[in-house]
């Protein structure tokens, strides 16, 4: 459990160092004399690093280790966290940002690897539940936590917050974390980053969890995007309001990803995706014809919220299918895996602000889209259920069920 939890506030960090500092938006923007548009870039160079990092990261990872890459990427973006909290000019933050985005997948693309090293299916499926899970809270709290430091410490104070909590998972990396892949397991050739993310995406049978994976945070991210303007410009709810039906939301997939840890148990992690991402089917296409209907604007948050909650059983239980498949370059594989996550959430965000702040009907549509094409990959393109071992440290089972 401590490296679970270790492993889940690796994948954390980057949530939270994208959120925890965007409510000192406006006052960055007055310290350093520059645009809106000017302060959103170091967003977007985070964002850009941690897409580009993990691509870099995994594959390293199956090369020289899981602790030693995951050491110095920690290592290296605590130092950019502090460039960052002290940056004197606006071309400093964001070239600072990016560093940081691009070391801190490490934590993200190496976490999942290292689950991947240990145990696969159903012990796989659930510790992915749970690490996902545990993350997901990140992204919920980080804006409310940002929001009550903003007077008190001021924008440079939340990146040094963000910068210190990079620091104690540095910490707790060389505490808890031992060396999971081992060099009698280790990718030997002199191949590039490329050919090992090619080989990867060549596999059949890891592709089509991985579609399921992307379009499933593609659902989050489209209601994540259009939240503050469904709810509050077309439900009619105030900020009080909003934020506690955003945190009923939050509650729900929590609950749903600790039901589905507790599932596998008795059913396979492909069944309970198949049966997770079909009622997340079912309550996006209700918010269609809901909002295609006219219908009362109250009626809106039930089926966002079942789209929502479905998450929970989706995710962990398609990144333990797809990770199952490629065990040997589990680097490379994790790589993979996020980097489709956030090229898709990236993509769909913006589409769902297309029909202006008062449209439930285009987010609808967006969320429906993602979950059409998810479902299609689950029945189509997702294998049957692999069969659980556990390994020890050097890779060898020692239990295997049916």
């Amino acid at each position: 459990m401590p490296l679970l939890l270790v492993l889940a506030s690796l994948a954390a960090v980057a949530p939270v160092a994208t959120d925890l500092y965007l409510p000192g938006f406006p006052a960055i923007g007055a310290e350093l004399d520059v645009v809106p548009s000017g302060v959103q870039l170091t967003l977007t160079s985070f964002l850009v690093g941690l897409a580009l990092g993990q691509l870099v990261m995994g594959p390293l990872s199956d090369r020289y280790g899981r602790r030693g890459p995951l050491v110095v990427s920690a290592s290296v973006c605590v130092a950019a966290g502090i460039v960052c909290a002290l940056a004197p000019s606006l071309p400093v933050l964001i070239a600072a940002r990016a560093v940081q985005g691009f070391s801190g997948a490490g934590g993200m693309v190496i976490g999942r690897a290292v689950i991947a090293d240990v145990v696969t299916g159903r012990a796989a499926a659930r510790a992915f539940t749970l690490m996902l899970t545990v993350g997901g809270i990140a992204p919920v709290l980080a804006p409310l936590v940002g929001g009550l430091l903003a007077d008190p410490v001021g924008w440079r104070g939340m990146l040094w917050t963000v910068a210190g909590l990079c620091a104690a998972m540095l910490v707790a990396v060389l505490l808890v974390l031992d060396e999971t892949h081992p060099p009698e397991r280790r990718s030997t050739t002199e191949s590039s980053v490329l050919h090992d993310v090619r080989s990867v995406v060549g596999n059949s049978s890891y592709r089509g969890p991985v579609v399921v994976f992307a379009c499933s945070f593609g659902v989050m991210m489209a209601y994540i995007s259009a939240s503050p303007f469904v709810y509050q410009h077309v439900v009619g709810l105030d900020e009080v309001q909003y934020g506690i039906a955003f945190g009923l939301n939050a509650a729900g997939l929590i609950a749903a990803g600790y039901v589905s840890s507790k599932l596998v148990d008795r059913w396979a992690p492909a069944t309970i995706l198949r049966a997770s991402i079909g009622v997340q089917l079912a309550a996006t296409l209700s918010f269609v014809a809901l909002a295609a209907a006219g219908a009362p604007s109250w009626t809106y948050p039930v089926p966002i919220f079942v789209a929502v909650l479905s998450n929970g059983g989706i995710m962990g239980n398609a990144a333990a299918l797809a990770m199952a498949e490629v065990r040997p370059v589990a680097g490379a594989g994790s790589a993979v895996l996020g980097f489709s996550q956030f090229a898709l959430g990236a993509a769909v965000s913006p589409l769902v602000g297309l029909g202006g702040e008062d449209s439930a009907l285009v987010p609808a549509l967006v969320m429906a889209t993602a979950s059409v094409l998810g479902f299609t990959a689950s029945r189509v393109a997702v294998g049957s259920p692999v069969r659980e071992v556990v390994l020890d440290r050097d890779g060898d089972v020692v239990e295997q069920l049916p």
